[in-house]
């Protein structure tokens, strides 16, 4: 994975009219930390860093280009996106280092057409890996070209790139290829659900019916 060189502003003033002011500004308040450090309040440019972001997926590398400091480099750990408007509220970065190792999550890509008359059910989206900081895959692929029904993948049986560990429970089920439902499976729920089948009171439940309904009765 190759990093981007990006500036980076640090920040003095904290708060949300602070957090307001800075993405008026056109950046995005970020935090770095990490390595037992003291965090470190950033700015980052709105327009590159979102770029990076697309190129690099969630877990984008950086070499934070900061003022009177040495280069830094950052992985992306937290990106918080607006929930109604198009851009990024705030970042998390984590200090790494050329040489060690990180656990990430990978996104799971299911690619290929199962067998005729299948369905893919796919049970998990991610899985925790560790892998070396500069060399983080994209993702995980898990190809159903031609795959019967009945063919479960988990998470020990997914292919990852040499010198990445899986971290995920390994008997996570990740992927399955059952049968398609037929059209008379279809109509046969929605006769079930339509028939408004209604349970009878079991024999205990009448006795204890009538019972209060007794004591009902007494007390009047």
């Amino acid at each position: 994975m190759a990093q981007t060189r990006i500036p980076a502003e640090t920040r003095t003033e904290f708060g949300k009219g602070a957090a307001r002011r800075t993405r008026r500004a056109g950046k995005i308040p970020a935090v770095l930390y990490g390595h037992g450090t003291d965090p470190v309040h950033l700015s980052l440019p709105s327009l590159e860093f979102a770029a990076v972001v697309r190129e690099q997926g969630r877990n984008a590398v950086l070499e934070l280009d900061v003022a009177g400091s040495k280069p830094q480099l950052a992985l992306t750990k937290t990106v918080v996106v607006h929930p109604l408007r198009p851009y990024i509220e705030h970042v998390d970065l984590l200090v790494i280092k050329r040489g060690e190792k990180v656990e990430v999550e990978l996104d799971v890509v299911v690619t290929g057409d199962a067998a005729p008359g299948s369905l893919v059910s796919q049970d998990l989206n991610t899985v925790v890996v560790e892998a070396d900081a500069l060399n983080i895959p994209d993702q995980v692929e898990v190809s159903l070209e031609g795959a019967e029904i009945g063919t479960h993948y988990y998470a020990r049986d997914l292919d990852l790139p040499r010198g990445v560990e899986l971290r995920t429970d390994p008997d996570y089920l990740v992927v399955q290829v059952i049968a398609a439902p037929t059209e008379a499976d279809l109509e046969a729920e929605i006769d079930t659900e339509g028939a408004g089948v209604v349970e009878e009171p079991s024999d205990e439940e009448q006795a204890a019916e009538s019972s209060e309904g007794s004591e009902s009765g007494s007390e009047q």
